[in-house]
């Protein structure tokens, strides 16, 4: 006997379990599959990591973009990211190489105002990195302080695709100046320096900061003088993407007195240029770089004042937008930049997850027990219905068949699968049929 209500009682609690487990999976399955939905349109919107590498157009050999190409490797390399430079003419042939979508180029140096009248959707501005002076170098006891002194002369202007040409060419032709009342040769760096010293050219044109190579040399070569432009702010009135700069006395050589007066200057913006489908990580990446090599204070800039999102030529990368307002992101302050991506990437992904998973927390234990306590609340109806039939018409039927369907209605109550902790409802309802039964067994009793 005591076996048998063992074995009873071991039935029940399957039984119990197993209803659990049937509500549990009937409410907890479409979740499941709301919050994998949630995950999976998340990932639609989410960027696959990072490369390990960034493909950079710089420009002529020795030149100013290939010597920041070469100060931004090693401190791309420190977080893992490999700069692999593409030497170039100069920014015309970056700028080429960025609008061709075969060239395998992320982010490429592009003067400022060469992009005029070149509309392109997928290329996007990292902002201004520095000022690019254009240097006119020349040779004579005349001083030259305009570009019109300039007709019948030998002028190098650079090769085919280098932004110096370009805008050589156009301040030349401002000035009344081309091919039939000057000699314009294809000479750069420092082969037009040698052309100059040697006699081969009467005039360099250059466009670059004062480090770089070029311009030092010609600095410092013996009967070589820079053109001072007395017409300065004409030229910034006249073409919006330049500005008027002043190379201050001593200020290449205060020793030496290089150079020996101040020195009116018309420059240029360098700016770095990326396709819209450059990785967000990798350009605040480069971002943090440019800070590093281009923040500090030189002859033509203030300390921090480079790089910004001011005189762009393309729209402003939404990445750098949000580097300039804000600096790196908090993650990637604290954190290595593998890691940092890593997280950001996982809260991109939770942030739907968690908007679907609170309210369900909230909303299924609501609709579990409104599962459960629905069966029960049905028979409720029928036992409704089975007392007013009798209060209505007693005689309709013998006692016996009234306590019959009693029975019979708590039977199927007891059959209601009902989770352990909703068992006490069940009870309440037996205890109701109970009262209905006694209400039957005092009919046609003895008064």
């Amino acid at each position: 006997m005591a076996a048998d209500r063992t074995s009873v009682r071991r039935r029940m609690r399957e039984r119990l379990r197993h209803l659990s487990l049937r509500d549990s999976l009937t409410l907890g399955l479409p979740a499941i599959a709301l919050v994998a939905g949630a995950f999976w349109l998340a990932a639609q919107f989410i960027r696959p990591a990072p490369p390990d590498y960034l493909v950079l157009s710089s420009g002529a050999e020795g030149g100013a973009y290939q010597m920041y190409a070469a100060r931004y490797k090693p401190i791309l390399e420190r977080d893992g990211i490999e700069l692999r430079e593409l030497p170039s003419a100069g920014a015309l042939e970056n700028l080429q190489r960025l609008c061709d979508p075969d060239s395998g180029v992320d982010v490429a140096f592009v003067q400022g105002g060469l992009a005029d009248g070149v509309n392109r959707d997928d290329l996007v501005s990292l902002g201004s990195f520095y000022v690019e002076p254009l240097w006119v170098f020349y040779r004579g006891k005349q001083t030259l302080d305009r570009l019109t002194q300039l007709k019948g002369k030998r002028i190098a202007i650079g090769p085919e695709g280098s932004g110096t040409r370009v805008l050589a060419l156009e301040l030349l032709r401002a000035n009344g100046i081309d091919e039939r009342n000057a000699r314009l040769l294809p000479l750069s760096g420092m082969e037009a320096v040698a052309a100059l010293r040697e006699g081969g050219v009467d005039v360099v044109f250059t466009v670059g900061p004062a480090q770089s190579s070029t311009v030092w040399a010609a600095l410092y070569t013996p009967g070589v003088r820079i053109m001072d432009f007395a017409q300065a702010e004409a030229y910034v009135r006249r073409f919006p993407y330049l500005s008027a700069v002043t190379l201050p006395r001593g200020g290449v050589d205060l020793e030496r007195d290089v150079p020996p007066h101040d020195v009116r200057l018309v420059a240029t913006m360098a700016t770095l240029v990326a396709r819209e489908s450059t990785h967000p990580a990798l350009i605040s990446l480069l971002l943090q770089a440019a800070s590093e090599v281009h923040g500090q204070p030189g002859l033509f800039q203030r300390p921090g004042e480079f790089p910004n999102a001011q005189q762009v030529d393309f729209p402003l990368s939404p990445e750098a937008d949000r580097y300039y307002k804000s600096g790196p992101s908090f993650l990637r302050r604290y954190l290595p930049f593998w890691a940092a991506v890593l997280v950001e990437r996982l809260i991109v992904l939770l942030i739907p997850v968690i908007a679907v998973l609170f309210p369900l927390m909230r909303v299924l234990p609501v609709i579990y027990a409104w599962r459960v306590r629905a069966r029960i609340y049905k028979w409720y109806g029928e036992l409704k219905f089975l007392e007013a039939e009798i209060e209505e018409n007693p005689a309709g039927a013998s006692r016996e068949d009234w306590l019959a369907r009693l029975d019979d209605l708590e039977e199927r109550v007891h059959n209601i699968p009902t989770p352990l902790m909703y068992t006490n409802q069940l009870y309440i309802l037996r205890e109701h049929i109970g009262l209905v039964r006694n209400r039957v067994l005092r009919i046609g009793a003895p008064s």
